[in-house]
């Protein structure tokens, strides 16, 4: 393989504890010169879907590199560590659903490995901290240009652990669908697509409340929601000047109605 510059990190470790600089910390020890890309640590913990939507939307804007993603709430059990090859990077982390979506955005698994080869880990693996002791080093040596095939067997694409597919239904005057992801400024992204954007009256209604479909915050008046289309091409609910997850009580995973009348 080509050797690359680049690894990106995505985690939930969060940013009180010494876990992030492990990882960097291993990657520096292997690969002194590979420059690391940290996405985001602040993944909410355990959240999968939440890990899995960032790293999707994240990698297309990212140069071609090993990007690692750690949402691990299956480590140290029988879950597998794997590698993914795509057209536009490879991918390391946990076979728990977290790579797919990126792996998709990044042009498709075209080879996948699980990550068995001692000599790719760390002397002794921790089963609590496989992000420094597996995901790092197989990171680093990926980086320098080793081939993925040296990390361990094959695995099969379609045997690879995929997360439940969001809800989006279309109804009469308007559709569902599941909210996949909050973020820091309380824009509530829906599992819906652009098309869906272009069929909404002017003024919609999200979950019984006034709306208008626009395509910027500030095509509705200070505090009123609106409905666009956000920069990864799904549709969005925010509020203007305020937060639309406060406004309609929803987190990840809730579903959301949008209609064109008071239904």
């Amino acid at each position: 393989m080509t050797p690359t510059a680049w690894i990106s990190l995505t985690t939930d470790y969060g940013l009180a504890d010494g876990f992030v600089a492990a990882c960097h910390g291993v990657i520096a020890r292997l690969a002194p010169a590979v420059r690391v890309i940290d996405v985001t640590h602040l993944v909410p913990p355990a959240d999968v879907r939440r890990g899995a939507a960032v790293l999707a939307q994240t990698v297309p804007s990212l140069p071609y590199g090993v990007h690692v993603g750690v949402v691990d709430p299956g480590v140290g059990t029988a879950r597998r560590g794997v590698a993914l090859v795509t057209p536009g990077g490879m991918l390391v982390g946990p076979d728990n659903g977290l790579l797919l979506p990126a792996a998709t955005a990044l042009g498709g698994v075209s080879a996948a490995v699980e990550l068995a080869n001692p000599a790719w880990l760390a002397p002794q693996v921790s089963r609590t901290f496989h992000g420094r002791d597996v995901f790092a080093p197989v990171a680093a040596r990926l980086a320098l240009g080793a081939s993925p095939a040296e990390a361990g067997p094959a695995v099969d694409p379609a045997t690879l652990v995929r997360l439940p597919e969001p809800v989006v239904r279309r109804e009469p005057g308007g559709f569902v669908a599941e909210v996949l992801t909050v973020d820091h400024f309380g824009n509530v992204q829906l599992a819906a697509g652009a098309d869906l954007h272009d069929a909404l009256p002017t003024r919609p209604r999200v979950a019984g409340h006034p709306a208008v479909r626009g395509r910027t915050f500030g095509e509705a008046p200070d505090g009123a929601l609106v409905v666009l289309v956000d920069s990864a091409g799904l549709l969005a609910v925010a509020v203007n000047g305020g937060r639309a997850a406060d406004l309609l009580g929803v987190a990840p995973g809730d579903l959301v109605r949008v209609t064109g009348t008071d239904g």
